[in-house]
């Protein structure tokens, strides 16, 4: 009798828990999960490949802010991509379509006086300054980081 009391449970509960998992309607919208606070992102480039720069980084910064995928976004050229940049015309001309949507750039100026260009990296628009502490604070901040 004790055996068949326990199968009638456990039929019992099965039924109820299937009848669950069929009526509950799964959420349609995944940014149900999505705080309100403001997403942020920060691109650090470091790779001195043009393909690399052209075909990823600078293509999905660029998307990025345009089409609203993260509210603020900012970029930084660090080590090789700094000499890159100075010496690549499509690459700057790349940078200013960036800034044009939104994305906020910056240069290390450690890297760029290494390699002589901390001057050209301002003309062209960057901020270039230390920039070790202020990435540190981002990623303590809970920035989301991407690094090329």
């Amino acid at each position: 009798m004790m055996k068949h009391a326990k199968l009638l449970i456990l039929g019992v509960l099965s039924v109820v828990l299937l009848t669950n998992a069929f009526t509950l309607e799964p959420s349609t919208d995944l940014k149900d999960n999505v705080s309100n606070e403001p997403s942020k992102l920060v691109v650090v480039w470091t790779s001195g490949d043009r393909e690399v720069a052209l075909k990823m980084v600078y293509m999905y910064t660029y998307n990025a802010k345009k089409n609203g995928w993260w509210d603020n976004i900012r970029f930084i050229v660090w080590g090789p991509s700094s000499k890159l940049l100075s010496e690549d015309k499509e690459l700057q001309d790349y940078i200013q379509k960036m800034k044009e949507v939104g994305v906020e750039v910056f240069a290390c100026k450690a890297c760029a006086d290494m390699y002589g260009i901390s001057e050209k990296l301002s003309e062209l628009g960057l901020d270039v300054k230390y920039i070790g502490k202020d990435l540190s604070e981002m990623l303590q901040g809970g920035w989301t980081h991407l690094t090329f």
